[in-house]
């Protein structure tokens, strides 16, 4: 492992002495429901309680105060009003204590004179250089130490392999009884509250250190350093997987933006892409983040894509393999010697091709059988059980018989058991022999395709940005520097400035001009190959074809006289506040397909280029795909793979094949150019002209402005 934990934050799950300020006596106090918590725990280190009152609790002496509590405490809990807490945290750091959970409410998520207080409570614990979780939280636990700091009703979690890191302080209650009734369990559980000084970034390395951790999931509602977030989880995710459930995905009251690129890239999309790079895999879904926690936690990797599925029952088999397709996975093709075994178990009715149905008489000796055959196949490299309640037999006696030849697979193995009354034996014995059990072939088959996902991750190279070459820095400085001075703020570029920054990276553009009159075009039309395009020039109008501000194929001078004062006209009648420069004359590419390459900047993820079919309609379509800059070269192999503008490049129909080599090229290019110039906040080629194969792809337009 390249990570190890972070000794002031393991701290938190291996103090030599605790002390609990606000220990109540009261049991309908949470002060009470944290010390029990505490003692019921089995915690084998000193447990001090604190309150004014003083007295005795759960057998236990009752302290006045944190000074007056005997050595050792490292760690303290805070559960006392607000306005209390930093004169108490100030009296924690005189006393020696390096780990505070503030498990209090009150602050920041109250308004300003809640953000100071906690403010201030930040400042004591930089002053005694002790770490904060929360405040707002309901604290923390490890079932394996044991150690329990929540306030939250017994029973806690069995011990298990799955740990929790979450945002929410509501969620991990009913996470732990859910957990509870699903028959898995945890290792460790994190609410980190308002995060003034320990955030889930900080958590990842130290949790995935646990030994008895397998698989961390996540529950975020954002991240505070994105890049920092990426480079963590990339240390962690190459050793257990990391599940993530990120909430709040469409926020209301998004700003208007310019350009297309900067409507299409939100903070989802770079969260998309985010964890794309680090290797977490997103949960769209409570339900689908502990699915494929168990099922990872629990089952070997896959060797491959292919599955196969036994069932008893011929519908729930072909629901299974639609969403396996779906998922991009296939249906094993059964060797012959597997159909002949198959064929000498199951009666002449029984269909042995994949999926194979057994039929609704199958047996329990029949299910067991066809599971070992199915799994010495070497062309399957999963296995899908499908268990509705047979007529004529037990389910607990079904799973009964599969479960030790399942046990001594090297494959994963998951079975959809469907009912629910009637299925609660077969539930017991296969969650106690932790086989990833679900209640319809759908979710069995998407943790299926989770499995796979991860074992393509860990087959794949580590993500490293291409090195781009042949670069001009010092030119993109003298346009930044001349943009900065000329330019309003949020004003877009002129189209020559954006183009010259463009030819500074590699990326051909065409000869592009601007004519400030009809004759000033003509005469800039002759230097030029014709036919020449006339676009207006306009800071106010980014969308030029919306206010019929292009032209196209003009040939002659005549033409071009009445395209200018065409162009211009119409931009003057559409938009009469905006400032006209003029139009721009440039050179027509050859016909090609049209795609986008574009960079916003994300304000947690920095930024972040996207790539998709381009033209008028690109919002319109959302044929996009995104990827942290700088990109890597299987990133941008990714992105042509997942979107239809990518994939016609490889020739479609009466298309032919055009220079994806090219476009992969001005996807990386570009990308680089925005992360070496951070104050570069929007750049968009749109279209990007792709020419046939092999004869390059040029940046028709482009807008871009700065911070």
């Amino acid at each position: 492992m390249n990570f190890t934990a972070d000794p002031t934050l393991d701290l938190f799950f291996t103090p030599k002495g605790v002390a609990l300020i606000g220990a109540s006596h009261n049991p309908t106090k949470l002060g009470f429901g944290l010390a029990r918590n505490l003692i019921q725990s089995g915690y084998r280190g000193a447990v001090h309680f604190v309150n004014p009152t003083g007295g005795v609790l759960l057998e236990r002496p009752v302290y006045a105060a944190i000074n007056d509590v005997p050595d050792p405490v490292d760690m303290a809990v805070l559960l006392i009003p607000a306005p209390f807490v930093p004169d108490t945290l100030r009296a924690c750091g005189q006393r020696g204590v390096k780990a505070a959970i503030i498990a209090a409410g009150g602050f920041r998520e109250t308004g300003p004179e809640g953000a100071a207080l906690e403010q201030e409570c930040l400042e004591i614990a930089y002053e005694f250089g002790m770490r904060l979780i929360g405040p707002n939280c309901i604290g923390i636990l490890d079932t394996h130490i044991p150690f329990d700091t929540t306030f939250l009703p017994p029973p806690g979690p069995t011990p298990g392999d799955v740990a929790f890191i979450s945002h929410s302080g509501a969620i991990c209650a009913a996470v732990i009884d859910w957990a509870r009734g699903q028959g898995f369990g945890l290792s460790r559980l994190v609410s980190l509250g308002n995060q003034t000084d320990v955030q889930e970034t900080d958590m990842l390395t130290t949790v995935a250190a646990d030994p008895y951790t397998k698989v961390i999931t996540l529950y975020l509602e954002g991240v505070r350093d994105g890049r920092r977030f990426v480079e963590q989880a990339l240390k962690v995710t190459r050793h257990k997987p990391i599940i993530a459930l990120k909430v709040g995905r469409f926020a209301s009251g998004q700003k208007a933006v310019a350009s297309h690129t900067g409507a299409l890239a939100g903070a989802e999309s770079a969260f998309d892409a985010a964890f794309r790079r680090a290797g977490v895999i997103r949960a769209n879904t409570s339900e689908e983040l502990f699915d494929w926690a168990r099922a990872l936690a629990w089952c070997p990797p896959p060797k491959g894509r292919r599955v196969a599925i036994l069932t008893n029952a011929g519908g729930p088999g072909v629901t299974a393999a639609d969403t396996l397709e779906s998922r991009n996975m296939e249906l094993a093709l059964l060797q012959p010697k597997t159909l002949d075994a198959l064929r000498q178990i199951l009666p002449p009715a029984a269909s042995v091709n994949n999926p194979v149905d057994m039929l609704a008489s199958a047996s329990p000796i029949q299910y067991a059988e066809c599971t070992r055959v199915l799994l010495a196949d070497p062309d399957v490299d999963s296995l899908l059980i499908i268990l509705p309640p047979p007529p004529m037999h037990s389910v607990g006696g079904v799973a009964r018989t599969m479960i030790p030849i399942i046990y001594s697979a090297d494959k994963p193995v998951v079975a959809a058991v469907m009912g629910e009354r009637l299925i609660q034996e077969a539930v017991m014995h296969f969650r106690a022999a932790h086989v990833p059990e679900y209640r319809f072939p759908e979710r069995a088959a998407t943790a299926l395709a989770i499995l796979a996902d991860r074992a393509d991750y860990l087959g794949s190279e580590l993500p490293v940005p291409v090195q781009v070459t042949n670069v001009d820095k010092t030119t993109v400085v003298r346009i930044l520097k001349k943009a900065a001075a000329e330019l309003a703020p949020g004003e877009f570029m002129p189209q020559r400035m954006a183009t010259e920054m463009l030819t500074a990276y590699g990326i051909p553009t065409p000869p592009v001009k601007l004519a400030q009159s009809a004759a000033e075009a003509v005469e800039l039309a002759r230097s030029m190959e014709r036919p020449v395009a006339l676009k207006v020039a306009s800071p106010d109008i980014p969308h030029k074809s919306d206010v019929g501000g292009v032209l196209l194929n003009l040939v002659n001078a005549d033409d071009i006289v009445a395209g200018f004062e065409r162009v211009v006209g119409n931009a003057r009648e559409a938009r009469p506040a905006a400032e006209i420069l003029g139009a721009n004359v440039q050179t027509m590419i050859l016909k090609g397909q049209e795609v986008i390459v574009g960079v916003a900047r994300d304000p947690q993820f920095g930024p972040v280029v996207m790539f998709g079919s381009g033209g008028v309609e690109v919002e319109g379509l959302q044929d996009v795909d995104f990827a942290l800059a700088p990109v890597t070269q299987q990133e941008a192999e990714g992105m042509l793979a997942r979107t239809w503008a990518g994939c016609k490049l490889k020739g479609f129909r009466n298309l032919p094949p055009a220079d994806r080599t090219a476009v992969l090229d001005i996807i990386i290019r570009l990308g680089q150019l925005a992360a070496d110039f951070p104050q570069i906040s929007e750049i968009e080629i749109n279209p990007v002209r792709v020419l046939p194969e092999g004869k390059v792809a040029f940046a028709v337009d482009v807008r871009a402005r700065i911070n």
